[in-house]
């Protein structure tokens, strides 16, 4: 049996690799960002049909660790890492939901919302988390680490999840973020797992520079996806989806980015199972932004390979809320790679998809809201075809922004016209009048 190994290098080519238990964030030698390299030659010599069956045999099960769809492909993932390092809460396995009925509204039949946010801590940063957290963790065993104290900058989520699995592993945590720019769901779950919480005067930008100082003083370890270890965990998205489909690739995958590095993700998780042989073609991407925090829209527009840094503008998609994405030269090289395009939502496109998707069954989180406003209009557009097999990701559970939805039903969203609110009915307990009411329902 051949031992798979995985390395840090630099993502622009320079010479070198690092082990993935060093506390490296940027290339040594360029500055520039790392990704996790693996040895493809020796993981070839399990042939496609055997990786399948592999994959199959252990998913979703109860054996250690396999019950979690990040580490039932752990040898594509941090092959060497140990059982006894790993931390996990059985991320992965999320529900792939046919969106029948939205589906058939907008000629679209073959429909599918990826539901990332059916997870631990509620978010689909939990499948990058569990890879950094059991990473560090080795380390520490190691002794190779001279910080035990977990960081990141986040607009919610990535705080949550860091707080959770660092809890289940009994390490310190801090997590920076805007203060009163995150939902009350989002706060609280990195109070309640015992995190170290600062709120600091600023957006999730000002946030993540404070952050890469105190990491650059070596004070904490970054649990940012500027750390290409988040980003293995989360390909596994791309590796759910193609198993879920009986290891097929659908046609296109919508995505709703702030970071982006989640669409670096999707493209490894794809670009590794090509490689490999398990799927013939890729899928089309499309990167979706809000309009209030639309970087990488404005490169694809522009025509540029370059993502200028924007001032991102107060949004309701409140987790994709960066103006200055770390992963922008990935996310850039996963669009040419995949043929992708990049769309925008307003505030009231996106609160309107989030509505109407919620009256076919689904309850969308507003940045999953951001990704079916894409692609409305990309349906509108005529680049996806009725006769395609489409694949929302959605990141988060909606249930995380209550806020957001009672806002929207009472008509107390900024800027944004409740065309689908539903009001409650206030009456006295007479059964004559409640049964009349409902009997119009019929009509």
């Amino acid at each position: 049996m051949p031992r798979y190994r995985a390395t840090f290098r630099c993502f622009s080519g320079c010479p070198g690799e690092y082990p993935l238990t060093e506390a490296l964030y940027r290339c040594p030698k360029c500055d520039g960002l790392l990704e996790v390299a693996h040895d493809i030659d020796a993981l070839r010599e399990r042939s496609a049909s055997a990786w399948i069956k592999l994959f199959e045999d252990r998913w979703m099960r109860t054996q250690w660790p396999y019950g979690s769809g990040v580490w039932g492909k752990r040898e594509w993932v941090a092959p060497e890492v140990p059982d006894d390092s790993i931390v996990s809460t059985g991320e992965g396995g999320t529900n792939i939901y046919w969106a029948e009925r939205l589906g058939r509204e907008i000629g679209v039949p073959d429909l599918w919302v990826k539901l990332c946010g059916n997870s631990h801590t509620g978010s689909f940063k939990d499948l990058g988390m569990t890879v950094l957290v059991s990473v560090v963790c080795q380390a520490i065993a190691e002794g190779k680490l001279t910080t035990r104290v977990l960081c990141c900058a986040s607009t919610g989520d990535t705080s949550a999840s860091l707080a959770a699995y660092g809890a289940a592993a009994g390490l310190p945590v801090a997590v920076l973020l805007p203060r009163g720019r995150v939902s009350t769901a989002q706060l609280v779950q990195p109070l309640a797992h015992g995190a170290r919480v600062f709120a600091l005067e600023t957006d999730f930008d000002g946030c993540m520079e404070v952050v890469k100082e105190l990491s650059r003083r070596r004070l904490v370890y970054l649990a940012n996806s500027m750390n290409p270890l988040r980003i293995e965990g989360q390909k596994t998205v791309a590796l759910e989806i193609v198993q879920q489909f009986d290891w097929e690739s659908p046609d296109w995958v919508i995505l709703p980015s702030g970071n982006l590095g989640n669409a670096a993700a999707l493209y490894a998780g794809f670009r590794m199972m090509q490689d490999l042989g398990l799927i013939a073609r890729m899928p089309r991407l499309c990167v979706a932004q809000a309009e209030r925090a639309n970087p990488m829209y404005r490169a694809y527009i522009a025509g540029s390979d370059v993502i200028d840094p924007v001032v991102a503008k107060e949004t309701v998609a409140s987790a994709i809320q960066i103006g200055n994405p770390v992963s922008g030269p990935r996310a850039m090289a996963a669009l040419r790679a995949m043929n992708g395009v990049v769309e925008e939502a307003t505030e009231q496109e996106l609160a309107d998809a989030c509505a109407r998707a919620d009256r076919t069954g689904l309850y969308t989180c507003p940045h999953t809201g951001v990704a079916l406003a894409c692609l409305f209009k990309l349906r509108a557009k005529g680049l996806i075809e009725a006769n395609q097999r489409v694949v929302v990701v959605s990141t988060a559970n909606g249930l995380k922004f209550t806020e957001f939805k009672l806002a929207y039903h009472e008509r107390r969203v900024a800027g944004v016209e409740s065309k689908d609110a539903n009001d409650p009915i206030f009456m006295k307990p007479d059964v004559d009048r409640v049964a009349a009411a409902i009997a119009e329902m019929s009509n």
